[in-house]
């Protein structure tokens, strides 16, 4: 599934797509450019581009990698995506990219299979995804409700920060 939203404003023509095996590498550098978000193995990335593309996706400006949004439901929550990392190019950031891959989650995934909520974890310093999950959510019209998913404590001694939980729908399937 791809769709191309020309955006005449920047400059920049998006497409959106679900990612491949191609993008695993290309994926794991965004992420690795993208603090705070935990960058995990480049196995890990070809795993979720290759497991969960029907459930991810990726955004090209003008041909190159700018965007992602990798998520996945949940084996014991099927009514649920939840989303595990979003990411932007930091030369996108102010272009609401992050806020299309949502949308087009949205419509491709989430109210194309009827899944009823959108989840995601948000660390307490994270400004940037609280502010795009909760506008999203209002955009829509929809609840959003937080509560702590991990305290620090769940991740040992790393210096991790908490993460919250933020459930938003539900979600009614596409007519």
């Amino acid at each position: 599934m791809n769709g191309l939203l020309p955006d005449s404003t920047a400059g920049y023509d998006i497409l959106l797509r679900s990612p491949g095996r191609r993008d695993g590498a290309l994926l794991h550098d965004l992420v690795a450019a993208c603090p705070p978000l935990d960058l995990n193995s480049r196995y890990a990335y070809l795993l979720l581009c290759e497991h969960h593309a029907l459930t991810s996706v990726v955004a090209e400006a003008n041909g190159e990698f700018a965007g992602a949004i990798t998520a996945y439901v949940p084996p014991q929550q099927p009514d649920t995506l939840f989303v595990w990392q979003v990411a932007v190019a930091e030369h996108m950031r102010g272009q609401k990219l992050g806020t299309r891959m949502l949308q087009y989650l949205l419509q491709h995934c989430v109210q194309a299979q009827g899944l009823r909520w959108i989840e995601t974890t948000i660390s307490p310093d994270n400004q940037a995804s609280h502010n795009l999950f909760t506008q999203f959510a209002v955009r829509h019209d929809a609840g959003c409700t937080t509560t702590t998913l991990f305290a620090a404590s769940d991740f040992g001694a790393s210096g991790h920060e908490a993460e919250c939980l933020y459930r938003i729908g539900p979600w009614a399937p596409a007519a």
